[in-house]
């Protein structure tokens, strides 16, 4: 399925096949192409990159579709990375972090930092943490070629 090229995203970079390889749901997923483009929110002299993930009902593409500038997309891997880590580790604790210290770590980013942690004020941290273990645990060979992947390249250019 071709991804739309008369909407307010413009692509330049497509997968347009990434329904094949969406996770668990890879060959029946509504998430049918990624693409980096032109953001949607661009103004008059003013030009944004955004990553996009282009999703389908099976009648016609969703409004569901969801457009990220490019430092949100790698934020959001930094996010995954660094709890993924915390998550080997979380057998140490009994309620899988330490409640008298929940923030994780603090990423330096922009002369700040990200701060990563538990979220304490979710009043059923204690089973949506032990369900988050679980569900990091079984897709552990999904994201472990994905972290892997990405390491590899990561380290082609460089980094």
């Amino acid at each position: 399925m071709k991804i739309p090229t008369t909407l307010k995203h413009k692509p330049v970079i497509v997968s347009e096949n990434y329904e094949n390889i969406d996770g668990r749901n890879a060959y029946n997923s509504d998430a049918k192409g990624l693409s980096l483009g032109l953001a949607q929110w661009n103004d008059r002299g003013k030009v944004d990159i955004s990553a996009k993930v282009w999703r389908h009902t099976g009648e016609k593409w969703s409004r569901q579709s969801e457009e990220l500038p490019l430092h949100r997309v790698l934020d959001l891997a930094i996010l995954v990375s660094r709890a993924t880590q915390h998550f080997r580790e979380a057998y140490r604790y009994e309620k899988l972090y330490d409640p008298e210290h929940p923030v994780i770590d603090r990423v330096g980013l922009q002369g700040d930092a990200m701060t990563v942690a538990v979220c304490t004020d979710n009043e059923r941290i204690d089973e949506d943490i032990a369900l988050f273990q679980q569900a990091l645990s079984n897709d552990d060979e999904l994201l472990g070629e994905r972290f892997r992947t990405l390491s590899r390249i990561l380290k082609e250019m460089g980094y």
